[in-house]
């Protein structure tokens, strides 16, 4: 059967991944109000296209923290890719560098940031989580900043990892012929069978709960890496990412994983937009499948969206070619929106483009 849109990778990865590591990717917290939400809530933004403009010739490229990339559609952290594929995060590393995007790699990667860099040149980002020891953590920094990886994504919203039902009844665990290679060594990369959750077990053991905003003051004082804040959905937290010195933020609800009940990040993403009031780029994660969902987010005010789940389903389906492909169906699609909406060029996406719920239930905003 031919793959006509990114969805369809989703049930072919179902067929074909043992249950414990598909529900894994899949699933989300507790009741999974979010997880549904987190696409629902795209379909609630509607289009104000125009018509009549010249858009024979489509710009899509765009420069996210100096770099040059061909889109605004980059790779998102997903931990454990070689659950999916064997080539895992060396796969998604190729894709993302043949599509002139940015891939940002999980500390829970099953490849390490040594051996995501020996696939070649590529702009990538390194997902952090903050261990209780600080050391690890330091050293962990370096180690991505020597292996020229270009900015760090700290997670925020992970002081304990969020109930996911799925992994509980499954008694999910790293199969053993894998490790968190980024903590091999360290016997930290090992996961073991618990009672629940092996992930929620070791992650109760290992993550800093005391993490705080002077925590990324600390962790610029050991890299010159740029510092993204991955997990902000109020502008409380957006105006306190700019004042504590983030070089942008990534509105984030961990792909529904994490706190039930939180919006969609594309419901949330123009209050944060607004809390950083322009000073520091603000990108979207979770729930991008269409190029209609890049638009809808860029109208809205993000600088770029990220996506995950789209990566591990096509990589378990095709490897290095299916993540090649999810990009390149991305791209074409946002292309074609941004045509059919009258836009040559990201600078002419705007507000006006869209329609969301508040704008059809409030005051019509005075743009128009």
């Amino acid at each position: 059967m031919e793959i006509t849109n990114v969805t369809e990778y989703q049930a072919i990865a179902k067929q074909k991944l043992p249950k414990m590591i598909y529900d894994y990717y899949a699933s989300g917290a507790e009741d999974e109000w979010t997880l549904q939400e987190n696409r629902e809530a795209f379909a609630r933004i509607l289009f104000r296209p125009r018509i009549l403009i010249d858009v024979s010739k489509i710009d899509m490229t765009t420069t996210i923290l100096g770099f040059k990339l061909s889109m605004p559609i980059m790779i998102s952290p997903t931990a454990m890719q070689k659950m999916a594929h064997p080539d895992g995060e060396y796969a998604t590393a190729r894709a993302a560098s043949a599509a002139g995007t940015i891939m940002t790699l999980s500390s829970w990667a099953t490849s390490s940031v040594e051996e995501v860099a020996s696939t070649g040149p590529g702009i990538r980002f390194f997902q952090l989580y903050v261990y209780k020891d600080r050391k690890v953590v330091e050293q962990l920094v370096r180690r991505a900043e020597k292996a020229g990886f270009k900015a760090i994504a700290l997670t925020v919203d992970t002081p304990r990892l969020g109930r996911r039902e799925a992994d509980i009844k499954n008694r999910f665990v790293l199969p053993p012929n894998l490790t968190l290679k980024n903590f091999e060594g360290l016997d930290l990369g090992k996961m073991d069978q618990a009672n629940d959750s092996g992930l929620a077990s070791y992650v109760a053991g290992q993550i800093d709960r005391t993490l705080s905003w002077k925590d990324v003051k600390w962790l610029q004082s050991i890299t010159t890496m740029p510092i993204l804040v991955k997990g902000v959905i109020t502008a409380e937290d957006s105006r306190l990412a700019v004042e504590n010195g983030a070089a942008g933020i990534i509105v984030s609800n961990h792909g529904a994983r994490q706190l039930d009940y939180v919006p969609a990040t594309i419901s949330a993403l123009e209050e944060v937009v607004k809390g950083a009031g322009g000073q520091i780029p603000v990108f979207l994660d979770g729930g991008v499948r269409r190029g209609t969902d890049v638009f809808k987010a860029l109208a809205l005010g993000a600088a770029g969206v990220f996506i995950g789940r789209p990566v591990v389903f096509s990589l378990a389906v095709a490897g290095e070619a299916g993540v090649s492909n999810v990009l390149k169906m991305l791209r074409d699609e946002f292309e074609l929106t941004m045509a059919l909406s009258g836009c040559n060029s990201l600078a002419d996406i705007t507000r006006n483009h869209v329609v969301t719920e508040a704008d059809k239930f409030g005051v019509m905003p005075s743009r128009l």
